[in-house]
């Protein structure tokens, strides 16, 4: 397989926008005195994310319709919430959540 020059440099530039991306803003901050409402405000931000990204995989969207759910996803989410609840660990909430969508899949279940 063989590269092309101008695929090399959108790939090495993608890669440093990237991480350029994911850097400054930390180091940006780092320097700063933030106000505590800041602080209170932003300690939201990870659990909003998490709660976007878990939704978006409970729903399937239909265009000009309502969503529905996804059977599948929501009963594997069930033990994966329940994990968490009594585990606090985001690796078993990972790790059961996986074996339940596989044992959903096995059995054909919600799917």
């Amino acid at each position: 397989m063989s590269i092309s020059l101008t695929e090399l440099w959108v790939i090495l530039g993608c890669g440093a926008i990237t991480v350029l991306s994911r850097v400054l803003p930390f180091a940006f901050v780092k320097s700063l005195n933030m106000p505590d409402w800041l602080i209170s405000f932003l300690s939201f931000v990870p659990i909003t994310i998490m709660t976007a990204l878990c939704c978006e995989s409970l729903f399937v969207a239909h265009a000009g319709h309502l969503a529905t759910l996804n059977v599948a996803n929501c009963l594997a989410a069930i033990p994966a919430t329940l994990a968490g609840i009594l585990t606090k660990s985001l690796l078993m909430v990972v790790v059961v959540g996986i074996m339940a969508m596989a044992v959903l899949r096995y059995f054909a279940i919600g799917g």
